[in-house]
């Protein structure tokens, strides 16, 4: 465990307000939040708390800038090239940005700074695809008939992201929506309001038109309930609870407008005698603590070949004891605290209650104890003896929890991954490509990583099947998602038949 004292310091409390029509603006009823963060207990940051009057004022300036053409009016060229000047921007700010992060998630700074980082190319990628966007064309149709298909902006977009990943998810969505020429109002979680707010600083900097990226800081009710109903609205992309998710389907079907969600996950990673083992034990440990759980591709789920369980539940449990749980501030921290109280309770619930459902504990179990700062953190947690039938195997835990289980054959392995209403992702590791491809072919997921976990691409798309949403975000279909497809037919040189006779007129 990581007790050491970090080398970095805790800032200044950040003040944070909404961003309306290119404008910082605090709240009408003059209300803040504050968030105290979940390591060192400490107020680190301070923001207006939105309402209805913030929220309708965001919509109707994105609704004002889009129907202006002042950003889909431009072209794909003049869009990519102010998010080229994005990306450049986020990389020059990266411990600024990555330090609130940790300090308001819990996260490791290493891994803040990772994501931060990172997250510049999605930018660029997108502006890649602001310029490269095309639709189709159709010159079959008949000697007097020419079809055209064109792609164009949805309109307003409302994004919702969430607090375990804020500024990576919003950098999911961003980019890719005013690629394509939309405009957004954006709400991040009341627990992480900082990077988006810094994000916005960027977006003014970089020459992106006012209206065209709005934030709204507040809670589900009233701002993204507001966000998601809104006949302003044309677009809801969501990250976040498979419940919540469901919420905003619900309320945005007044307007039936389009909705994504990226949404819960159950994940499991599928290992076999002929694997890699090495390399599959240290991917196992690092699917299940990469930012404490709290990720919707948490590989949760450990399936292993009955043949190898034994030595391979050893080698993940000594793995575990080396993995450094601790202070996020520390760079040597590979694991940082819990969101909230609340959020610790639970995992821990789930745990008891697997336990007195006949699942054995093999490791932690317990809340962490570490010197100097809060109590939000959780022990690295293995659970064996695990059957369908309790809810640890099938519910999302969001928690450094991993639960095992056995299997003899192909199909059983696909058939206990398919076992739960999520699916996000899964992994299988195998020497034998046979093995892999009949595995991919028969999980109901949106992503599956062979003999690796978590590697992710700008190209690659990703979202879930099943109650783990709809929709994907990145790549080229992510792009499309903030896309609408128009039919152009034209006819071409030569007159109408004539539907009516009217030769007597």
């Amino acid at each position: 465990m990581n007790n050491s004292v970090s080398e970095l310091t805790i800032p200044d409390t950040f003040i944070g307000r909404h961003l309306i029509n290119g404008a910082w603006c605090e709240s009408e009823s003059d209300e803040w939040s504050e968030r105290i963060s979940p390591s060192h207990g400490v107020v680190v940051s301070k923001v207006s708390k939105g309402g209805a009057s913030e929220t309708n004022r965001a919509i109707e300036s994105a609704r004002s800038a889009f129907d202006s053409g002042c950003w889909n009016g431009l072209s794909g060229k003049e869009r990519g090239a102010v998010l080229l000047e994005v990306a450049d921007l986020i990389e020059a700010n990266v411990e600024r940005i990555a330090l609130l992060e940790s300090l308001e998630s819990g996260k490791p700074i290493t891994q803040s700074r990772g994501e931060v980082s990172g997250a510049a190319d999605m930018w660029r990628y997108a502006a890649s695809l602001a310029r490269t966007s095309t639709g189709d064309s159709h010159n079959s149709l008949g000697d007097d008939m020419v079809g055209v298909v064109l792609k164009q902006p949805i309109g307003v977009v409302s994004i919702i992201t969430p607090w375990n990943f804020p500024f990576w998810i919003l950098n999911q969505k961003l980019p890719f929506a005013l690629a394509a020429g939309c405009t957004t109002v954006v709400k991040p979680s009341e627990f992480t309001p900082s990077s988006t707010v810094m994000m916005g600083e960027l977006l003014i900097e970089a020459g992106l038109p006012a209206g065209v990226c709005n934030i709204v800081l507040g809670y589900g009710q009233p701002v993204g309930s507001l966000m998601a109903s809104h006949g302003s609205v044309d677009m809801v992309t969501f990250t976040g609870s498979t419940a919540v998710g469901k919420s905003i389907t619900e309320t945005s079907a007044v307007t039936l407008k389009k909705v994504a969600l990226e949404l819960g996950g159950k994940n499991a990673q599928v290992i076999f005698p002929n694997a890699n083992l090495e390399d599959a034990a240290d991917a196992v440990v690092f699917g299940v603590y990469f930012n404490a759980g709290q990720c919707c591709n948490s590989s949760s789920r450990l399936i292993l070949h009955e043949d190898i369980a034994v030595p391979f539940i050893e080698t993940i449990i000594e793995l575990s004891k080396k993995v450094v749980f601790g202070n996020p501030l520390n760079p040597a921290t590979q694991v940082g605290a819990i969101v909230t109280d609340e959020h610790i309770k639970k995992i821990h619930q789930y745990v008891k209650k697997a336990e007195a459902e006949g699942a054995t504990i093999a490791l932690g179990g317990d809340v962490l104890s570490v010197d100097g700062l809060s109590t939000q953190f959780y022990q690295p947690t293995i659970m064996v003896d695990i059957t369908n039938e309790m809810s640890i195997a099938s519910d999302e835990v969001f928690g450094p929890v991993l639960t095992v289980q056995t299997f003899k054959t192909l199909e059983e392995a696909i058939e206990l991954t398919n076992a739960t209403k999520y699916g996000l992702s899964a992994g299988v590791w195998s020497d034998d490509i046979h093995t892999c491809l009949e595995y991919v072919r028969g999980v109901d997921v949106g992503t599956v990583w062979t003999n690796t976990w978590m590697d992710g691409f700008p190209e690659m798309a990703f979202g879930g099947m099943k109650e783990s949403g709809q929709g994907r975000e990145i790549g080229q279909y992510g792009f499309d998602e903030f896309l609408e497809v128009k039919s152009v037919v034209m006819r071409v040189g030569h007159t109408r038949s004539a539907w009516v006779d009217s030769r007597d007129y």
